[in-house]
């Protein structure tokens, strides 16, 4: 069914001496940033040499699109998908294209992460906040509320649903709620907010001074910081957006027992305490987040239903597009 070829592939290979019966090609299509993944595969392949692991990587829009073609044509090439989506994997999930994994190594997650169909599972935790330039900005924002006004939104940039599986969230999330919705959006728009592609693009902007301001996955803003950009990062008073970058396994892959142990993996405290490094929120009880970060505990989750956000997908990237191009 896999062919496991693919022109845009990076392909990383454990060297080691075989030491665990799992062996094989996998092919693992994810939106995970490269470097993050290529020391993902490099730190599995630590505990499975004999697995081959062929990464697709692109933004979850483009990564989806192209499973989406080969569902159709019915030459699936992926045998595993870890993305920041957990929308597109209920998508997945009831178009009948995960693998049902029951025994999943899923004791030391919270129950919030794990589909209850155990097709899908999360990763990490990452929420959406502000960013802003400290060169340019004395005043730093508090509240999502604070960057509606005409001189704070003129110079504001976001990431864009129709490139990033984070925003769609975030957009997701926040029209879901009463004291936001489209009106929020609208009132950014009409104040010039702007939209980029992905996170990356809002990073640059912010960090080259491009932009004062910009909404933005924690991680990056935090990893610039810590990098020397002048950015700071704000958890916004009225709460943040989450997602859990959740991975599953495709249903038909042609190498179980590999796909099976690369989600293993991906759900160990091993892979938790790396991407720690990384500068991601953990999910495993008991693993401390980055230095600096707040307690997960601490943090205000803005509520939002996934079954709900996949429904109103589509409208809500066309009403994006409507307000601020695509």
């Amino acid at each position: 069914m896999h062919r496991h070829f693919l022109p845009a592939t990076l392909l990383l290979a454990g060297l080691a001496a075989p030491v665990f019966a799992q062996d094989g090609t996998i092919t693992v299509y994810t939106s995970q940033p490269t470097e993050q993944m290529e020391a993902v595969v490099a730190a599995f392949n630590e505990d499975y040499p004999d697995i081959t692991v062929e990464v697709f990587r692109s933004g979850t829009t483009e990564v989806m699109t192209r499973l989406q073609s080969e569902i159709a044509a019915g030459d699936v090439q992926a045998d595993v998908v870890l993305i920041a989506d957990a929308v597109a994997m209920t998508q997945l999930k009831n178009q009948g294209q995960l693998h049902t994994y029951a025994d999943a190594p899923v004791e030391n997650l919270p129950a919030s992460v794990v589909d209850p169909d155990m097709t899908f599972f999360g990763t990490k935790l990452i929420t959406t906040g502000i960013v802003y330039n400290t060169d340019l900005v004395e005043d730093a924002p508090a509240s999502w509320s604070d960057l509606t006004t005409p001189e704070v939104a003129s110079g504001l940039i976001m990431p864009s649903p129709l490139y990033s599986g984070a925003a769609v969230i975030h957009v997701g999330t926040m029209v879901q709620q009463p004291e936001f919705g489209w009106d929020y959006y609208e009132m950014l728009a009409d104040n010039g907010a702007i939209a980029g592609q992905g996170n990356g693009s809002v990073i640059e902007a912010v960090a080259r001074g491009e932009k004062p301001y910009g909404i933005i996955i924690e991680y990056m803003a935090l990893n610039a910081k810590a990098d020397g950009s002048p950015v700071e990062f704000v958890f916004p008073a009225e709460g943040v957006s989450s997602i859990t970058q959740p991975v599953a396994i495709i249903e038909g892959t042609d190498n179980l027992e590999a796909a099976q142990a690369f989600v293993d993996w991906q759900l160990s405290e091993a892979a938790q305490e790396q991407s720690v490094a990384q500068g991601y929120f953990p999910i495993y009880n008991g693993v401390e987040p980055p230095a600096g970060y707040p307690q997960v505990s601490s943090l205000s989750i803005l509520a939002a239903d996934p079954a709900a956000m996949l429904e109103a997908d589509e409208d809500n990237k066309r009403a994006f597009a409507d307000l601020f191009g695509g």
